[in-house]
């Protein structure tokens, strides 16, 4: 069975809306996959049933954002309940952090001198189905960054003081996912969004009592997912693996790759969560 772990909808910066995914899915021959999104579960129920009507195993997930000493982690929550009030309310709140810094860019950008109509940006419709988000697009429509590498490249920038919010520490978003009945695991932890080894980040996260690790991303070569597997086996931990997909909005991360199988991967507890394999 193939396996894709990690996908995000229109909720948060993709662009595909439940049905659409769903449909990708099928077409891509995937049997067991979860959605993902940022910081919401805004989108969980309906996929789960749309899955069930088409067959198709489905683990409810969420992706949330993270800070410590300095540095961006995101933790993902598996087999969570979707409407769990406490999860929700810590998810309402990195939201608001990440809508915050918008408004908060494009007025560090208008006093960096580029010809902004603050009034305009605030009236501005963020259509979802686009990908990305209200700033990135508004300022892509109005010319002045090409698309999300640019808007990173040379708008959002610690040169600009722009930079991601304080989000609450890895111990309260893993907690917040226990709460609500899932199991917390270390996204992408070899990625260089991190700013440390990919030992020094797993070691790091054993401590706080993470319960899995996703070996298997798209920025990750070979030799560190094989490095990560290996870290998991050696303390039972949960390996899974998925895209990131984003739809089409991120056109380097494609549903299903890299390719993985049911068997690569050690699901431990998640797998007492999914319906029978049909």
């Amino acid at each position: 069975m193939r396996v894709d772990l990690h996908i995000h909808t229109t909720a948060s910066d993709g662009n595909w809306r439940p049905e659409v995914l769903v449909n990708q899915v099928k077409s891509a021959g995937i049997g067991l996959f979860a959605v993902t999104d940022h910081d919401t579960t805004a989108n969980i129920n309906e996929t789960s049933a749309l899955a069930a009507a088409a067959g198709l195993n489905f683990l409810p997930g969420v992706e949330i954002c993270t800070t410590i000493n300095n540095q961006s982690f995101h933790i993902l929550g598996y087999g969570i309940d979707a409407d769990n009030a406490a999860l929700n309310k810590l998810l309402r709140y990195n939201t608001a952090l990440m809508e915050d810094v918008d408004q908060q860019s494009v007025k560090k950008l208008i006093k960096d001198g580029l010809a902004i109509d603050y009034d305009e940006y605030c009236q501005y419709r963020h259509d979802p189905e686009r990908g990305g988000w209200k700033a990135l697009n508004f300022l892509i429509d109005k010319g002045f960054c090409r698309d999300i590498n640019d808007f990173f490249a040379n708008l959002f920038t610690k040169e600009r003081g722009i930079t991601f919010p304080d989000f609450p520490p890895p111990s309260v978003a893993i907690a917040a996912i226990k709460g609500a009945g899932g199991v917390p695991v270390l996204a992408h932890p070899g990625s260089g969004f991190h700013g440390s080894t990919l030992e020094e980040t797993l070691d790091f996260f054993v401590r706080e009592d993470i319960q899995g690790v996703e070996c298997y991303h798209p920025c990750h070569d070979e030799n560190t997912t094989k490095r990560a597997v290996e870290w998991c086996k050696q303390r039972n931990l949960i390996i899974t693996g998925g895209s990131d997909c984003h739809g089409s909005f991120f056109k380097d991360r494609c549903l299903g790759r890299p390719e993985i199988y049911l068997e690569q991967l050690n699901l431990g507890i998640l797998e007492l969560r999914l319906p029978p394999m049909p």
